[in-house]
This record gives structure tokens, C-alpha cells and sequence, in this order.
């Protein structure tokens, strides 16, 4: 191996990489050990023979090679690379000699793909063993790579045991392996580390490659589209590569046999490979340790969506009369949250954020574009807000070259077969009924409310500050006949119980009410320094399921700040019969003298330090509550109100169910002249607006609020009855 060749095809990887919009995280790279390594991971793509060793050859900084398949080598192009690289073809008649003198020497560790080509169809098991098939062959996975780590392991062994058993030997065996430092060899170990290569998306795309191919080949075939589709979607798509390196297996351990033992110590020069007893043994073990490391491989797959969408759909019973979307992505939703709470897989770092969003709009687009192959593709049609699906397509088998382009949904599913336990549970997932799985959501929803809270309140706790536990706990009043729900959403610095006194009078009224947490209230102001705009409209999705699975008719209502999470929430989702917002501010400004000293603290601190110290930094507030509201207001939470209403005003226009606006006259924070600006954008057909004369802000709490509660009874009991 030319050394320079090697960093110079290296430093040509890098540059680009520097083209690539692939997201790469690796993980477990302190499963690496020193000494003699050998790399089995799963192979998907060609570009894995490229950029694996590059990103090994960044962490270990050692040489890495890789057996390649010798197809590539015909390429004139690729050819020079692959070598200068480290890649030796898998015909080369010399590898297992290179790969065992390189390894035992500590020249270089070694990158071995186990299943000997490319699993485009990732379908790898057959009645819990790992089973590979093409087009033409079916076949176990190659044990070259455990044979050769125990070629390795013996020989490192028997060189301790000649050292003081038989000189003339040990120095033959050195010879023979042209190792110049014995000691940092006899003191190393061999291993073989699993590592799994996971991508998401992993559907073909058209991109620049594919659209090469077809000007300049003119006709290629599907085989050529598919890999250039798959690899260059790899490349130059926002594709999230997740490489995983799983716990090393020491060879050491294997070598116990009672006759490989007599072998290790015997004076006598002997040929390990020429032994028929030990070829027995060694073929036995290989297959043991074959099993081992396929399976560490295949269990380290990041789950992410693909793999739960392809699998539950297609365990998903056939209904003639079609599936329910809803009731889709409810199964989604629940095996993801599930999933995270065994912490038994691994999962995509995705899954560890809020998932409330597949229930409600969508808006990262996991189900539009998953259902958007699936149709292209033919596995479902969608028509009236029901799945309809051609179980055949997970049956029938598809040609081996063309099937991430002609069935990518099966290619998803296939994937995460070896993960048994993960397929199992998504199977009954996918098995349960409508209102199972509803009464399942809901029921993981309102506990990790309440799991949420409770972690934010001891983590947040400053004693003589914080409110008591009952102040920021949510509020869910149940009533028998649940026909009738009204979402209630507190405002800025404030807590549920800002809505408890409103909530008592509607479920005197028949409705069930459920009044949320908005997350960094109800806790210390230091909690809502830290939280996004966007962690509020979660808490508002969440406490919306929750009305959802119990009541046939929803209404949702909100004062001051949530006021604008209302109106957010009802130009997103439909479900919402009616909704009503209580002094709802369209913009920073309109708060008036309430906030003109934190306005102009902010613009101060915007122009003198650094954004990341907003987040230590607090006013002292003045609430009409006291005993509700935080007394410091901090400037991090001002700044992600007003983001708030900046991503809500252009969203106005587009409401389309009837809105009831409540303001006072002269409310002291909010500035009634933003209000009816805020109500005239309203695109709602169907819309009032009340002005009380108040001369407070928090017009639901204080004397004479019933003249407030019953106007919104009465603008909301006509949608009571409505279909």
C-alpha cells in the first residue's frame, strides 16, 4: 500500500464530501479498540466501499482497507482510486494472505461486508436465520471474515506461546508475517466490530447522476437507474446516514477448543490452514461467530419512519372498505412513543422530540411523502380519507436489481425484520382495533403530560417562587355524556389554573373541559427561558388529542397569548367546531406599556452582548395574578412570543370556522385597536367581536365575569347540534 496514495485519495474523499448533503452521525465510536480489527457492516449501496473507510480512517487515524466487489475494479475510472484507497477485489487471488498479514502486523484494519453484495432488497431472514437471495442464488452470509479473525487470533496466540516454548519458531512466524514490532503486537488483541448503516430517506430519487445517465446513455437500464437513483439520492439529498458501531467481538474467547489449544502449543512447526481437525473446528466456529455479528450488525438498525409506516402497513389488516388514515397514523404514533419509553432498539434521534405533529398537520411531512411513494409505486390508492392497499405487493417477489425503484415500501419492511422484537410489537400495532388504539393514544398522551410536568417542576423548583403543584397541573374536567369538549389555553406567564374558575363553569354547562399546561409554565421562570414557541403549540396538539379521542364535538378557546395559540391551532387541523380567543394581541407592539420595559431591554441587550446570554436574563413583572404568574419575565420567553404572533398573523386570512373575538376596553396590556386588527383579517365567514368595558386584562378571572363565560357559552351552543 502506497501510504501517500492513501491520504491522497483520503483528502479526495473529503473535498467531496464537501458536495454531498447527506447528514452523517456516527455513534459508538468508543466500541473501536486498538489492535487487529476487522469492520463487518451491512451493504446497501456501493458508496459504502468509499466512505466507510474514510470515516473510520477519521476516528482510528490507522490505514483502512476493504474488500471491494470486483465488478468496480472493471471501471477504469474507479480502478486507481479503489486501490490507492486500500480496496482489494474479492477475486484477488492473494487477499486472505494481504488481509492476515496486515492485520496481525497492525498495518491496517479491515472493512468486510458479510453478505458478499449489495442487500437491495434488505430481505435477510428466512424462518430466524439470516438468509441472502438474489435474482439467481440463496445463500447464508459469508463466515470469511470470522475465519479470518481466527486465523488472526491463533497466530497472535501461538506467537506468545513460541516466544518461550520455541525460539526458532517464533522467529519464522515473524518472518512470515513480516512483523517488525513484536511487543505492540503480542500485546494487542483481534476483534471483529459490527456496524450497521442506516438511511432515511432510503427511496430512489431522481437527482444529477440519474438525469447524466439518461442524456448520456441514452436507454439505461432499470438496474443502472436504480443504483444511480438509490446512491445519488445518497449523495446529494438531505439523506440522514446513521453509522453505528456496535461492542467489539474478541476472537480470544473462541480459541478455548481443546484441540486448537494442543495446536497453540505444540514446538513443532505446524500449518494451521493445512489441519483437517482444525478446519473442522474453525468451520464450525466461523458459522458460531457469523450468527454473532450479523446479529449485532442487524440490531443496531436506527429505526426511524420508514421502517414503522412500511411495517405497520403492511401487517395493517385488509379492509375491503379501506383503512382509515386517522387511525393510521394513531398506530404510528403510539409504537413510536412506545418505542422510546423501552429504550430497548435504536431509534432515530427524531424520535426523541415531540410526535404530536402526526396526529394533528403533519407539517414535517412524514405521512405526505411516505404516502406519496407508496401511491406512486402502487402499493395503496387514497381516495375519501381511507387507504386502500395491494397486499400483494408484500407477497409477490420482486426482481432483485429493480426493487428499491419498483416496491421501496417492501424494501422498508424488509429492513427491519432482524430486529424480531421491534416487528413483533408493530405487528400488534398494526392488528389493534380503531378504539383500542384511540383509548391507547390518549392514554400515553395524558400520561406523558403528566410525566412532563412533573419532571419540569422538580427540575425547575426555587423554593418561595414556584407556585404550588395544583397552580400549574393541568386541568381535565370529564363529563358523562363527553359530547361537547372545550380546549382552554392559559396565557404568557401564567398556568391552567388562570382557567380553572371558566373550566368549573363550562362543566357546570355539559361541555368537558381540559385546560393545558403550556410547557415552561407552571414551573420557574428559568424553565420558560429555555422554551420555544414551538414547545407551546405541542402542548396545545397534545391537550387537542386528548378532546379529540373523548368528545364528538371539539371547541377551542384561549385568553391573551392563548388566544393566539387558539386561532394557530384551528387554521392547521380541522376537527374544531367553533373557536373564541380573549385578548389576543397581533403584535408585540400592542402590548402596550406592559412590555415596553422588556422591549427595550431586549433591543438593548440585541446590541450590546451576545444571544446566548438571554437566556440568564429577566425583568420583574407586575401580574394582576400574583399568585398564577410568574414574577420575573424572561427575555428569551418575549422573544419567542413574538415569533409566535409574526408566523400566526399570515396564517388569519386563512381560517375558516367561526371565530369569536373578546377584548376590554381598556385593557391596560392589550391594546384593543391590535385586537380588531387581528379580527379583520380573520377569513372566517362566520365571525363577532365583543368589547367589554373592563379595565383589566384578565377579563375570565374578577367581578363580573359572567357577562364573559355566558357570551362564549352562547356563541359556541349553535355548533353544539351542527353536523
Amino acid at each position: 500500500m502506497n501510504r501517500f496514495a492513501f491520504e491522497l485519495s483520503s483528502y479526495t474523499l473529503k473535498t467531496f464530501s464537501g458536495f454531498s448533503n447527506a447528514n452523517i452521525k456516527i455513534s459508538g465510536k468508543h466500541n473501536i479498540p486498538d489492535g487487529a480489527v476487522i469492520f463487518t457492516a451491512n451493504h446497501f449501496t456501493r458508496i459504502e466501499t468509499i466512505f466507510l473507510p474514510f470515516h473510520i480512517h477519521n476516528i482510528t487515524k490507522k490505514e483502512i482497507w476493504s474488500l471491494a466487489s470486483a465488478e468496480l475494479f472493471d471501471v477504469p475510472v474507479l480502478q486507481g482510486f479503489l486501490n490507492n484507497l486500500g480496496a482489494v477485489s474479492t477475486k484477488d487471488p492473494h487477499r486472505d494472505e494481504l488481509i492476515l498479514k496486515t492485520l496481525l502486523s497492525g498495518e491496517a484494519q479491515w472493512i468486510i461486508f458479510p453478505e458478499g453484495m449489495m442487500v437491495k432488497n434488505k430481505k435477510l431472514m428466512k424462518k430466524d436465520e439470516f438468509v441472502l437471495s438474489d435474482d439467481e442464488t440463496v445463500g447464508r452470509p459469508h463466515t470469511g471474515t470470522a475465519i479470518l479473525a481466527l486465523r488472526c487470533g491463533f497466530y497472535r496466540e501461538r506467537l506468545r506461546r513460541m516466544k518461550e516454548l520455541n525460539e526458532s519458531e517464533f522467529d519464522r512466524l515473524v518472518n512470515l508475517f513480516e512483523i517488525e514490532n513484536i511487543d505492540q503486537i503480542l500485546n494487542q488483541e483481534t476483534h471483529i466490530v459490527p456496524v450497521n448503516i442506516t438511511y432515511y430517506p432510503a427511496s430512489p430519487k431522481e437527482n444529477i447522476l440519474s438525469k447524466i445517465a439518461q442524456i448520456v446513455m441514452k436507454n439505461p437500464s432499470k438496474r443502472v437507474m436504480d443504483e444511480l437513483m438509490t446512491e445519488g439520492n445518497m449523495l446529494f439529498s438531505n439523506v440522514d446516514i446513521n453509522i453505528r458501531f456496535g461492542e467489539p467481538i474478541n476472537i480470544k474467547g473462541y480459541l478455548n477448543d481443546p484441540y486448537i489449544e494442543s495446536m497453540l502449543t505444540i514446538r513443532r512447526k505446524i500449518n494451521f490452514d493445512d489441519d483437517i481437525t482444525a478446519k473442522q473446528i474453525v468451520r464450525q466456529l466461523s458459522v458460531k461467530i457469523m450468527e454473532k455479528y450479523m446479529s449485532d450488525v442487524y440490531a443496531m438498525t436506527t429505526i426511524n419512519y420508514d421502517h414503522i409506516l412500511a411495517c405497520i402497513l403492511k401487517h395493517f389488516p385488509y379492509r375491503k372498505e379501506g383503512i382509515d388514515i386517522y387511525e393510521f397514523k394513531c398506530k404510528v404514533y403510539f409504537a413510536i412513543a412506545w418505542l422510546v419509553s423501552q429504550k430497548t432498539c435504536c431509534l432515530a434521534d427524531v424520535f426523541f422530540k415531540n410526535q404530536i405533529h402526526l396526529l394533528t398537520d403533519d407539517r414535517f411531512k412524514r405521512f405526505a411523502n411516505f404516502f406519496a411513494i407508496a401511491e406512486n409505486t402502487n402499493i395503496i390508492k387514497i381516495n375519501k380519507g381511507k387507504i386502500f392497499k395491494d397486499q400483494s405487493k408484500f407477497a409477490i417477489k420482486s426482481n432483485f436489481h429493480t426493487i428499491r425503484i419498483e416496491n421501496p415500501i417492501l424494501v422498508m419492511a424488509n429492513e427491519i425484520e432482524p430486529v424480531r422484537q421491534v416487528e413483533e410489537f408493530l405487528k400488534k400495532i398494526a392488528q389493534k382495533s380503531y378504539d383500542e388504539i384511540k383509548s391507547l393514544v390518549k392514554d400515553s398522551i395524558l400520561e406523558k403530560i403528566d410525566n412532563d410536568f412533573y419532571r419540569d417542576y422538580n427540575d425547575h423548583y426555587i423554593e418561595g417562587e414556584s407556585k404550588g403543584k395544583n397552580i400549574g397541573k393541568p386541568l381535565f374536567l370529564k363529563h358523562e355524556t363527553e359530547t361537547a369538549g372545550i380546549l382552554l389555553i392559559h396565557g404568557y406567564m401564567a398556568a391552567p389554573e388562570e382557567m380553572k374558575a371558566f373550566a368549573q363553569y363550562l362543566h357546570e354547562k355539559s361541555f368537558t373541559i381540559y385546560a393545558p399546561r403550556l410547557k415552561g409554565h407552571g414551573t420557574a421562570p428559568e424553565d420558560l427561558a429555555k422554551t420555544r414557541f414551538e414547545h407551546w403549540i405541542e402542548s396545545v396538539e397534545e391537550a387537542f388529542i386528548v378532546l379529540k379521542h373523548s368528545c364528538k364535538k371539539i371547541f377551542v378557546g384561549g385568553f391573551s397569548t392563548g388566544a393566539g395559540l387558539a386561532l394557530d391551532l384551528s387554521t392547521r387541523v380541522d376537527d374544531i367546531d367553533a373557536v373564541f380567543a380573549v385578548a389576543p394581541p397581533m403584535r408585540l407592539k400592542d402590548l402596550g406599556s406592559y412590555f415596553v420595559p422588556a422591549i427595550d431591554t431586549w433591543n438593548s441587550m440585541i446590541k450590546t452582548i451576545h444571544l446566548d446570554a438571554i437566556a440568564k436574563e429577566f425583568i420583574e413583572n407586575h401580574p394582576e395574578n400574583p399568585h398564577i404568574n410568574y414574577v420575573r419575565n424572561p427575555i428569551a420567553g418575549i422573544r419567542q412570543l413574538e415569533k409566535l404572533m409574526e408566523q400566526l398573523e399570515p396564517k388569519l386570512k386563512t381560517m375558516n370556522k367561526p371565530t369569536l373575538v373578546l377584548q376590554s376596553r381598556k385593557d391596560p396590556v392589550v391594546d384593543p385597536k391590535g385586537t380588531l386588527k387581528l379580527f379583520d383579517q380573520l377569513g372566517s365567514k362566520i365571525k363577532e367581536y365583543y368589547i367589554f368595558d373592563y379595565d383589566r386584562h384578565g377579563i375570565l378571572i374578577g367581578q363580573d365575569v359572567k357577562r364573559v363565560y355566558k357570551a362564549i357559552v352562547n356563541f359556541i351552543k349553535p355548533w353544539i347540534s351542527s353536523n
